[in-house]
């Protein structure tokens, strides 16, 4: 579900903040209303807005005023502005002057609502880039992405253990990001300054694991032309971060647990014992309880590992978090691709919030930078998204996305493009007609549910060859 976005709205007139209000509130905003543009100021300090909407000619204060104040305290947040007196100059100046869009009294519920979303959008985006130097305040905010009670407890847990030199066991299945809670303990602990040494347990050949972890003096075994420190050695003073712990073999694990209760460690073929200082955090995504049960994992090197337990739940458990990564991605392959997209459509963005993501956090990072690297507009839509995705979101008894179909046409010779674009039309086709016909066909009322504008809808209707009532 998307979470409600907040908005100030400001007009002299009472009954046009009044209609603002309902409209937005309608379409799933929070909005605050003000009728005198100065103590909308002041709350703009206490509060936290995505869009601010304001009429351009207001006695006393006028929104070109306003405009000016908030690119100089507020540059992040989008400005609408609204008059009853627009003309071209004056549209094209406020533009000029910063505006995200402007709009004409009278407007169309559609209109307001489309252009809204669109300046929330934008706003999740800009958020997420840096804004030139660094504050003591920027410094302190988490690298981790997420407002769902469950990842709101694992920064608590963070923010009070990271100080420590405590083992932490971080848990949770393959791809929630636990590799980030590791890296985000190491940032906020007084070893920050030190290594960050990380290490894939299931990545190494066990006959090398243990001289990956400890190292090899020269002459240790056939190739060792010289001698070599482990993870251990360089990641003294710092974090060792041990990833898939539960692939760990038994006979390594003896020798793990020895390294943490004695801090220290000797290399393979060598002789001198060397003491470390070493912060250790591990993660698994098996319950290493199961495995101490059934013999594949030292029980007391899991009470060792078990210090702090951290557990990261899968993305479908935290549903809250994905539209805020939705839009960390964008900003984060807009960078990296060299690419402009600003903002995503209602439908296109509806079917990634319902989409389940077997994979997490890493399906959905690949499926985003799949999305801004093939879109070739600055508006992410239904066709920049895999079949599967889309084919999950229109999953009912009365319709299917005909996936195994598209498959036999791309076999036989078929154009993908060709196919996602009429597979795509054909789920935009289901949802406005259904929406339609839960409006009684009225095109108001359906273009404000789907977020368009009521013109916008029309052209869609053609396109799509929908006979409106």
């Amino acid at each position: 579900m998307i979470q409600p976005r907040r908005v100030l709205a400001i007009d002299d007139e009472k009954n046009i903040t009044f209609v603002i209000k309902a409209i937005l509130e309608k379409g799933g905003f929070q909005v605050d209303a003000f009728n005198d543009p100065k103590l909308a100021l002041v709350e703009l300090e206490r509060t936290e807005y995505s869009v601010v909407i304001t009429d351009l000619y207001m006695p006393g204060f006028s929104g070109m005023e306003l405009l000016s104040e908030m690119k100089l305290k507020h540059p992040t947040i989008p400005v609408i502005m609204i008059t009853a007196f627009g003309t071209v100059e004056s549209a094209v100046q406020a533009l000029k002057n910063g505006a995200f869009d402007f709009l004409t009294k009278p407007f169309e519920q559609g209109e307001i609502l489309n252009v809204v979303e669109k300046a929330a959008n934008t706003y999740n985006l800009r958020r997420q880039e840096p804004q030139g130097a660094t504050s003591e305040s920027q410094l302190q905010q988490s690298i981790i992405v997420g407002k769902s009670p469950q990842m709101q407890e694992a920064l608590r847990v963070i923010q009070k253990v990271a100080a420590s030199p405590s083992t932490v066991l971080i848990t949770g299945e393959s791809g929630t990001g636990k590799e980030l809670v590791a890296l985000e303990l190491h940032r906020y602990s007084d070893r920050s300054d030190k290594p960050f040494i990380k290490i894939n347990c299931a990545a190494i050949p066990h006959n090398l694991i243990e001289t990956e972890m400890f190292g090899y003096e020269k002459g240790a075994f056939t190739g060792a032309v010289g001698s070599k420190p482990g993870r251990f050695e360089l990641a003294h003073e710092g974090t060792l971060f041990l990833d898939e712990i539960a692939e760990m073999p038994l006979e390594m694990q003896v020798k793990l647990l020895r390294a943490i209760q004695e801090s220290e460690f000797e290399r393979v073929g060598g002789l001198q014992t060397i003491k470390i200082n070493v912060r250790l955090i591990c993660a698994a995504n098996k319950s290493l309880e199961t495995e101490v049960r059934e013999g594949r994992f030292r029980e007391d090197l899991f009470y060792r590992l078990n210090v702090v337990p951290i557990y990261i739940a899968p993305l479908r458990e935290r549903r809250e978090d994905i539209e805020d990564l939705i839009f960390f991605f964008i900003r984060k392959f807009n960078e990296r691709l060299n690419k402009n997209v600003e903002s995503i459509d209602t439908l296109c963005l509806k079917a990634l919030l319902q989409y389940q993501w077997p994979g997490n956090i890493r399906q959905l990072e690949n499926v985003m930078e799949r999305a801004v690297l093939m879109n070739e507009s600055n508006f992410l839509t239904l066709q920049d998204l895999p079949v599967e995705i889309v084919q999950e979101s229109t999953k009912n008894p009365q319709s299917d996305f005909e996936y195994s179909a598209a498959l036999k046409e791309m076999q036989t010779g078929g154009s993908f493009k060709g196919i996602i674009k009429r597979q795509t039309q054909k789920v935009e086709r289901e949802i406005i007609e259904r929406v339609l016909r839960q409006n009684d066909g009225n095109i108001t009322k359906t273009a404000e549910k789907l977020g368009l504008s009521r013109k916008g809808l029309q052209l869609k209707l053609k396109e799509l060859g929908i006979a409106a009532r």
